[in-house]
């Protein structure tokens, strides 16, 4: 059985420039995956030649995107929400992702180390 986690890091990127990263397949090519492909709700992820569907099931503009895995039989999801705090309009993104007790600390260092990419693409 899956659980739900959240992982919350601080982007110093505009809402509309961090969604676009988060939603396009140029934007996410960039840090996400190697390469990716898109056929109508579906995409396709590949990393180093391992190919990935998952359906884009929310996309609210620079907001939230949401993705479940064609493969997976649980009601898992990962999803990328973008919140501004109005006082200090420092960005945040919140990842909610899903996964067995033994496989989480490995599934948050790559999370970790895919958030890096993102801060680089963006020149952070």
């Amino acid at each position: 059985m899956k659980n739900k986690f959240e992982l919350e890091y601080t982007i110093n990127s505009s809402p509309k420039i961090l969604y676009t990263r988060l939603s396009t397949p140029g934007g996410l090519s960039e840090w996400f995956a190697n390469d990716i492909n898109i056929q109508g709700s579906i995409y396709t992820f590949i990393w180093e030649g391992v190919e990935q569907e998952a359906e884009l099931t929310i996309k609210k503009e620079n907001q939230l995107v949401r993705f479940k895995w064609i493969d997976d039989e649980d009601d898992a999801y990962f999803e990328f929400k973008i919140h501004k705090d109005e006082l200090t309009g420092e960005v945040a993104l919140i990842i909610t992702d899903f996964a067995e007790d033994n496989e989480k600390s490995d599934i948050i260092d790559l999370w970790d180390s895919q958030i890096a990419e993102l801060k680089r693409a963006l020149g952070l």
